[in-house]
């Protein structure tokens, strides 16, 4: 049995719930999966498509933000994102018989996915999946054309699918130069950034607890934009409001500036996200901001961290994961701190509703 102080030689910052070996097997499994996703794509382009839709709920339509935003800039190609509760309610009338929809699953049984498969089967649209969960209700033959099962790095498989497609439409002349530097580096880089940031982080997981224990009924302001704005709205929905039973709010950067910023004191809570690919700009307005009126802000900047072997100008395009890491390290000891295991839901299927 370890007393109180023991406890306490214990704690500190020590790249806690962190695993080396499995982080760089999972990154470089999802890494390898792409002569298996370019296949699937190549089959989709020579069949021809009108319009392609990303589509998901909660966090993984936050990844579909990601991937729309990241294409949306860089290619001609019809690419849409839609919120999967909001299509089997509103609809899309672009969206139709030879339309393909592309989305991710954890699960494999999400109530929304499972009907949204359904009615875009009932359409007659072909369906790429990829779905974490094997032998899931969406993993069944009749549920997609096209699936790839593999754990974790949802965006990481977006962005995989997004590439290829710009590729095939001739606006991503240095694919294979890309690609082999992600395959080469990215693992490495981003285990490094959690190690980096693994000192920071416990401090900030600290304060962040001994303030919220301070103000309970304070929400967290957590701000981005770009890649970065799907990563700060599932961020703060996914991690901190379901896993932490945190109050919250996610705001854009552009969006900061039209309501937001009239409500900053000098103790609110405010993190911002800033990126480095070309919405950089908005946030770097708001982090301009921030000093002037406020004494409690923290920004993460991934243009802090090296990322070894990757090239100035693809670091944009990581910039997500590169933010993922390091609050990767920030969930370690939130969960410490909070004396909260991240995976209890009060009522995230805990109930039909």
């Amino acid at each position: 049995m370890y007393s109180a102080e023991k406890w306490k030689e214990k704690t500190g910052p020590c790249l806690r719930n962190f695993d080396e070996d499995f982080t760089r097997a999972s990154i470089n499994g999802a890494l390898a999966l792409r002569p298996q996703i370019e296949g699937i794509i190549d089959e989709i382009w020579e069949k021809g498509f009108d319009n392609i839709f990303f589509m998901g709920i909660g966090g993984t339509w936050a990844s579909a933000l990601q991937v729309e935003v990241y294409m949306r800039g860089r290619s001609s190609l019809p690419v849409y994102v839609e919120n999967a509760a909001e299509f089997l309610t509103t609809g899309n009338k672009r969206f139709t018989k030879d339309s393909v929809l592309i989305y991710s699953s954890v699960s494999g049984n999400t109530k929304e996915m499972v009907e949204l498969v359904d009615k875009v089967k009932g359409i007659g649209a072909r369906v790429f999946a990829f779905i974490d969960t094997p032998g899931s209700v969406l993993t069944r033959e009749d549920k997609q054309d096209w699936l790839v099962v593999y754990k974790m790095n949802e965006q990481l498989k977006f962005y995989m699918v997004a590439n290829y497609l710009m590729y095939k439409n001739g606006e991503f002349e240095d694919y294979d130069r890309y690609n082999k530097e992600m395959e080469d580096h990215l693992a490495e880089a981003l285990i490094t950034v959690e190690k980096e940031a693994d000192a920071w982080a416990y401090d900030y997981a600290q304060k962040k607890a001994a303030f919220l224990k301070e103000h309970p009924d304070l929400p967290h302001y957590f701000v981005g934009c770009g890649n970065q704005y799907g990563a700060t709205y599932s961020y703060a929905m996914c991690y901190w409001e379901e896993q932490m039973w945190i109050r919250t709010k996610s705001i854009s950067a552009p969006e900061f500036f039209h309501g937001m910023q009239e409500i900053i004191v000098e103790d609110t809570p405010v993190t911002l996200f800033i990126g480095e690919d070309e919405q950089r700009p908005l946030a770097e307005r708001v982090a301009r901001f921030l000093p002037k009126v406020c004494g409690n802000y923290t920004i993460i900047d991934t243009k802090e961290f090296e990322l070894k072997g990757i090239s100035e100008e693809y670091r944009g395009s990581i910039s997500h994961h590169v933010m993922r890491a390091v609050n990767a390290r920030v969930d370690a000891y939130m969960e410490l701190f909070l004396r909260h295991p991240l995976s209890v839901r009060r009522y995230y299927r805990q109930f039909d509703y």
